[in-house]
């Protein structure tokens, strides 16, 4: 897929979404069973397939793999809700696809069974080629005593309504746009709560039972907003070598000759090399722990929390460097490294790849402090 994904890019750029044809063709292809409950007729596979999926995807359109990590994780947040819920979303058809929103904007009121939900929310990735969201909301304490608990709300195509919001200047086609809900109302059961997630007490699980399941919430969703990153890295690389081999400057000097040229390939392809094998050292660590039983420990948490903050940056360090070397050529619009160095600085701007505002916690903790973060 992924040279067909990059003679698509332009066109989802224009219109601010993926193409449905690469949505088909990715449910053709069953990547978003990946990480869904065999009870809807996902593969329950190991994490470390779903991001490899997502990395080569990103080589050609890092758009594309983009709404496929967010989505497609959603199928693996299902398998946490009670069964209720996920029934609502696939008795009828295991295809359907849910978008989200998780920042916590949602005003709630309690009701009989329920929730009334009103709000707005941006930055919903893929959202035109879903049926459900999965929205962000705090919930006042019962009682009026007490910290509010942080809710992600489940909620059918025909109770939100989206806005076309998104023109950005890189990751244009994930169509990342706002959604509004006025007055919905949501049963209970289909709110799950986050301190659930984090203490792994999900009613999903007493029907989900898989391994996979019992990964935290944090560990997964951090990584399907970075990690597409990496590929993207490996698409400019890509590039990059191809254009370096034939290109001579109008100085006439050989690109593939030039120092600054060969240090920076050779710093992204080891770059690369090293983030793809932390991630997949990260999670086969963290399943080994819960297929023996064993507790996930809050440090080790942290630093494959912090690890995962610094990918998008470190992407973004290492693409700048071949826009460099590419000379006078890399400001052209037409130039393939120039929307890689676009989408990754994009995805810079997320909230989970901030990595100052990670690193200081985890170091605070390392140096005798209470962690902050419990998005672990």
């Amino acid at each position: 897929m992924v040279p067909v994904l990059a003679q698509r890019a332009r066109d989802a750029e224009q219109q601010c979404r993926v193409p449905a044809s690469t949505v088909a063709e990715m449910q053709s292809a069953g990547f978003f069973r990946v990480l869904q409950p065999k009870r809807y007729g996902g593969y329950e596979m190991d994490p470390q397939t779903f991001y490899d999926i997502q990395m080569t995807l990103a080589e050609g359109c890092m758009s594309t793999a983009w709404i496929y990590g967010v989505i497609a994780v959603h199928n693996w947040q299902m398998a946490l809700f009670d069964q209720r819920a996920t029934d609502d979303v696939w008795r009828d058809d295991s295809s359907v696809l849910i978008a989200s929103s998780y920042m916590p904007k949602g005003k709630v009121t309690r009701v009989d069974d329920g929730f009334r939900l009103s709000g707005r929310w941006g930055y919903s990735s893929g959202v035109d080629h879903c049926q459900w969201a999965l929205l962000g909301a705090l919930v006042p304490p019962a009682g009026g005593a007490g910290a509010p608990e942080y809710r992600t709300f489940l909620v059918p195509r025909a109770d939100f309504t989206v806005l076309e919001t998104w023109d950005t200047m890189g990751l244009r086609g994930t169509g990342s746009k706002d959604v509004t809900v006025e007055n919905a109302f949501v049963p209970e059961y289909r709110t799950h709560k986050s301190a659930d997630g984090f203490a792994g007490t999900s009613p999903g699980l007493a029907v989900n039972d898989a391994p996979l399941y019992r990964l935290p919430f944090g560990q997964i969703f951090v990584r399907a907003v970075s990690s597409s990153a990496i590929g993207a890295l490996q698409g400019a690389l890509s590039s990059f070598i191809e254009f370096a081999a034939v290109r001579v400057g109008d100085m006439g000097t050989r690109t593939a000759d030039q120092g600054f040229a060969q240090t920076a390939a050779a710093e992204a392809a080891v770059a690369i090399d090293e983030m793809k094998l932390v991630l997949r050292r990260n999670f086969e660590v963290l399943l080994e722990q819960v297929r023996s039983g064993q507790p996930l420990q809050i440090r080790d948490r942290l630093h494959y929390r912090c690890q995962a903050a610094m990918v998008v940056d470190r992407c973004s360090q290492h693409v700048a460097k071949l826009m460099a070397a590419s000379g006078a050529r890399g400001i052209f619009a037409d130039y393939p490294i120039v929307r890689h160095f676009q989408d990754i600085n994009a995805g810079r701007g997320h909230y989970a790849n901030n990595p100052d505002l990670f690193a200081r916690n985890y170091g605070s903790v390392l140096l005798g402090k209470d962690n902050t973060d419990f998005f672990i």
